[in-house]
């Protein structure tokens, strides 16, 4: 459980850092069914429903970049979403009935792993309210030199960047002014989780060391937040998405500020493909 200073400091940064939240050997069957897709991804040619690919990647030198929905791919990525002391520590934070709008497994593969350029997660996906998080699962350690998880504190108390690029949107801050300017690593542990608000500013560098960085990463909503660009058989949906407590049919309607994700990115797909052609670009490769 959080510490009344942890609390405190969520609220006032828009992050946390929290280690030894899984134990060794949850870690190690991470580690070992993530091997397991990556060897997969040999037989995999270009992106599609689970596997997204780095531009590099070959049978040879297999170089998956991201697994879709991972919670849906193996027992043990489901087994962390709804892990015990996971759950106990967002229900801290924006309390006990609980949703997922989304989970991936980002990797940064030895030597190699895209960046992923500054944005808010709550330009892709607005809700009626900002009581949204990202928990973040260090399957390997996460250090400045392989692509940990970059953050500008207390930006989510301030106001909604564009993310949009020749009337589009591209899934990356555009604004000429922005400049990461204050950015703090987010260092872990392997088995340490990340907690980072939905509308904090965000980013990570290209690894550039020989050791993986692989972060799993759940998103979370309070039950009372609903999209507000529903897909189809948004009740359905919804429901099959509670990962604890009950669901709320009276969305909470919060002052927040939104842009809508629309019109769509030109490349469709995962924040990498929607982020192709970003001319302005911080990270680079």
């Amino acid at each position: 459980m959080l510490s009344p200073q942890q609390l405190k400091f969520y609220r006032a940064q828009g992050y946390l850092a929290v280690e030894a939240v899984f134990s060794p050997a949850e870690v190690r069957e991470l580690q070992e069914v993530t091997d397991q897709f990556v060897e997969r991804s040999r037989a995999v040619t270009e992106n599609d429903a689970v596997f997204d690919l780095e531009p590099s990647h070959t049978a040879q030198a297999p170089r998956l970049r991201r697994l879709k929905a991972p919670s849906k791919q193996h027992p043990a990525y489901h087994r962390a979403l709804t892990h015990p002391k996971v759950l106990a520590i967002v229900s801290q934070l924006i309390g006990p009935d609980l949703a997922c709008n989304g989970d991936k497994l980002n990797l940064k593969l030895a030597d190699v792993g895209s960046p992923v350029e500054w944005h808010q997660d709550w330009a892709f996906y607005p809700h009626t309210n900002d009581d949204l998080l990202a928990v973040g699962v260090a399957i390997d350690d996460s250090t400045a030199e392989n692509g940990c998880l970059m953050v500008l504190p207390g930006t989510h108390r301030g106001p909604m960047l564009e993310h949009h690029q020749d009337g589009r949107f591209i899934g990356a801050v555009t604004d000429p002014a922005f400049k990461p300017d204050g950015a703090v690593p987010v260092l872990l542990r392997a088995g340490g989780i990340s907690v980072h608000h939905v509308r904090l500013l965000h980013g990570s560098a290209p690894n550039r060391s020989n050791q993986p960085r692989r972060l799993l990463l759940f998103q979370y909503c309070a039950a009372d937040a609903w999209p507000l660009l529903p897909g189809a058989k948004p009740w359905d949906t919804y429901v099959a998405s509670m990962v604890q407590g009950s669901p709320c049919r009276v969305p909470r309607l919060a002052p927040v500020p939104v842009r809508l994700p629309l019109p769509e990115a030109r490349f469709g797909g995962s924040i990498y493909e929607n982020q192709r052609g970003l001319k302005n670009t911080l990270y680079g490769t």
